[in-house]
């Protein structure tokens, strides 16, 4: 399928966008000039308790949602979708469960009741629950030996209460519970979580729209909310400024995450300055903490700076990461932490300011380039709380921000004396020693 959308930009591209209310659904259709392709992205909140464990139990009955239907078994769902040529995932994302499709025009309708008799009527085969286990088993056992995931998961126990979404268990308390996981405690998740909560589809391409629509009504009109309530905390950690060190064997490189959490939510005026700021600092290859302590002081393979974990419902943090070798790690590390208090000591230059503007902007609109990457877009705004004008209104955003805006922003938000500290890897010394 080529979905390479062909547009011309005189008149706002959000001007395009059909809003409806079908059932229980929220619906943003946007018919494009492609011929014959359709995208869809959308999801439903789920409410996971987070800290009972949910969230893992989400994603293993996210796993199981195309392994057959009490309708059909997984071999007729797979040939159904093959014969059309059509693409269906899902995916869990902390408090929502989520999914993407891609179907010729005609084969839409279809798709989407396909789609929604895997989410509505999951088969929860005994087999495929086992594989299921073993695999996402597998991937945990990984998680173990990998840097980057154990440095990521700690920082985010030193940041968020465990009740938070942006929480991430220590990986042997997740093995604990996946092997206690029953097939029965996958379907009363399913039975109690799933449902038409937040509901919301977005559609874009050579759209049908009736048809679509009655598709939307035959598959979901009649489902109904489910009765889980929100259980999350949106409380940050409260821990002193210090260091987690998690002590892996024969590991040549040390991967070291920094940050501190963030008073600010996705529609925070002060959220997109700190963005650009971010990406300044280590958005890319050509930012400021990659010039200066990659290439002109040779002391890491990679290095980032940015804003993770933020949405409209909960806040999140400021992350600097960089991979460091072990004969570097306090070096390179300090040097990291000079460059950083620099920064926000100093603000960025009007050059770097303009550059990153360009790139950010620039690159926002070629991700509207395909009927996937505008579903993305728009389905990403939505569930942030914004209305279908921000997709003509980000990247004017981004071009507005002046130099004196991100520095105040960032004097305001950034704090490298607040930074929680987590490495990864084969250390000289361990004062905490976790994974």
């Amino acid at each position: 399928m080529t979905d390479t959308i062909q547009t011309a930009h005189d008149n706002p591209l959000s001007a395009g966008v059909e809003e409806r209310v079908i059932g229980p659904c929220r619906v943003l259709m946007m018919p494009t000039p492609v011929q014959g392709v359709v995208s869809w992205e959308g999801s439903f909140t789920a409410h996971p308790d987070m800290a009972g464990g949910d969230e893992l139990v989400q994603a293993i009955t996210v796993r199981l949602l195309d392994k057959g239907t009490t309708l059909r078994d997984r071999f007729a769902l797979a040939e159904d979708l093959d014969n059309r040529g059509a693409q269906l995932h899902f995916s869990s994302d902390a408090l929502r469960v989520g999914f993407q499709g891609k179907a010729l025009r005609d084969d839409v309708p279809d798709v989407v009741r396909i789609m929604a008799e895997e989410l509505r009527h999951p088969l929860f085969d005994a087999a495929e629950f086992t594989k299921a286990k073993a695999q996402f088993m597998a991937g945990l056992q990984r998680t173990l030996e990998n840097t980057d995931a154990q440095a990521t998961a700690a920082l985010s126990r030193r940041l968020y209460d465990a009740a938070h979404p942006n929480y991430i268990p220590p990986t042997p308390h997740s093995m604990a519970q996946l092997e206690g996981l029953t097939r029965e405690q996958v379907r009363a998740y399913q039975a109690r979580h799933f449902g038409a909560r937040d509901l919301l589809l977005v559609f874009v391409g050579d759209i049908d729209t009736e048809a679509v629509a009655q598709a939307l009504r035959e598959a979901f009109g009649d489902w109904t909310d489910h009765e889980a309530p929100p259980l999350f905390s949106t409380a940050m950690g409260v821990l002193p400024p210090d260091q987690s060190r998690i002590v892996l064997p024969d590991k040549e490189n040390v991967d070291v995450r920094m940050g501190h959490t963030l008073s600010v939510y996705r529609q925070d005026p002060d959220y997109v300055p700190l963005y650009v700021a971010s990406y300044i600092l280590g958005g890319n290859f050509s930012a400021r903490l990659m010039t200066k302590i990659r290439d002109e002081m040779g002391l890491t393979y990679g290095i980032h700076a940015r804003l993770s974990g933020i949405t409209r419902e909960y806040g999140g943090h400021w992350d600097i990461g960089v991979t460091l070798s072990r004969a570097y790690v306090g070096q390179g590390l300090a040097a990291t932490l000079d460059e950083v208090q620099r920064f926000v000591d100093e603000g960025p230059t009007a050059d770097e300011l303009e550059e990153k503007q360009t790139t950010i902007t620039g690159a926002f609109k070629v991700g509207l380039a395909t009927t996937g990457g505008l579903a993305s877009t728009l389905y990403r705004h939505a569930i942030q709380g914004f209305e279908v004008a921000y997709l003509d209104r980000f990247p004017e955003e981004v071009a507005a921000v002046t130099l004196d805006r991100v520095h105040r922003a960032v004097q305001q938000h950034f704090r490298p004396d607040r930074f929680q500290t987590a490495l990864a890897g084969t250390l000289a010394e361990a004062t905490v020693s976790e994974a």
